[in-house]
């Protein structure tokens, strides 16, 4: 499919709704700051500012009808602040998760007020929040954003801009996955940014949802498609990692992979959609 095609498609709503499981921003005072730090760390030169009016006009090009923001918070003391924000967010075609710092004493309190402001999910990065996901100590955390019907999305594999060890590996998430089985998680980057061998050993097939973000360069098109089909396409949602890839392209990546039609519509956003009860 070419790029008019793509774009032809969207408009004819061929694809019922495109929804973005993977984006990022930051407060309009800090993304002039923390944006090129961070692409400096990860050594990328980011497509977007980093601000929320940005991710908005970035969609409409794209013709993407949903973004999630992915907050995290990197110090305890953040995880206030970072979630006033998510939910200040939320609305006219955004949703954010809110983020738990494992290290905040409150978290219980911080997890039931995310829900009755009507986050859906957190985003828990283990490289920068220094934890590994298969601790003990944070099985209880866990436990009670499934209780609350929550979805965890973890960063998962490498993260270019960080050193090892790397914290959320397919082994680490296979342990998880076997001690709650009624738990909603995402691994982000397919399941574990360029851990691709230990994915397909250890993930495909299992209960857990990938999404695609910042991951289509390093797989390639054929590779990427493969993964898709072996895991199930019922259990991969888009995902961009805007501002650190451009959102039409990663449209027009992922329309371009070999998978059917109807397998398209739920990557793009009939697994988001329900998993997310839009």
């Amino acid at each position: 499919m070419q790029v008019f095609d793509v774009y032809n498609a969207i408009l004819r709503k061929e694809i019922l709704m495109i929804i973005d499981i993977h984006t990022h921003c930051f407060p309009q005072d800090m993304a002039p700051q923390v944006v090129p730090y961070l692409a400096g760390l990860a050594g990328i030169n980011p497509y977007l500012g980093g601000t929320v009016d940005e991710l908005k006009s970035s969609m409409k090009k794209a013709g993407i009808d949903y973004s999630v923001i992915q907050c995290i918070a990197t110090k305890p003391q953040q995880t206030r602040t970072v979630n006033d924000w998510a939910v200040e967010m939320q609305g006219d075609g955004i949703f954010s998760f809110g983020s738990i710092h494992p290290d905040f004493p409150r978290w219980k309190e911080e997890l039931k007020r995310l829900k009755e402001a009507g986050i859906k999910g957190i985003k828990l990065h283990p490289d920068y929040q220094d934890f590994f996901i298969d601790e003990e100590r944070m099985f209880e955390i866990y436990e009670r954003v499934f209780q609350l019907d929550l979805i965890i999305l973890f960063h998962a594999g490498l993260d270019i801009g960080l050193p090892p060890p790397y914290h959320c590996t397919p082994l680490r998430l296979l342990k998880l996955i076997n001690r709650f089985p009624e738990g909603k998680i995402i691994a982000a980057h397919m399941g574990g940014y360029a851990y691709w061998n230990q994915v397909e050993e250890m993930l495909i097939g299992e209960d857990i949802y990938f999404d695609t973000s910042y991951s289509f360069n390093d797989l390639g098109k054929e590779k990427m498609s493969r993964l898709i089909k072996l895991h199930g396409p019922e259990k991969i949602l888009f995902g961009s990692d805007s501002p650190w890839t451009d959102q039409s392209q990663e449209v027009i990546n992922i329309m371009n992979l070999d998978l059917s039609e109807e397998e398209k519509k739920a990557v793009m956003g009939g697994n988001g959609a329900r998993l997310l009860d839009i």
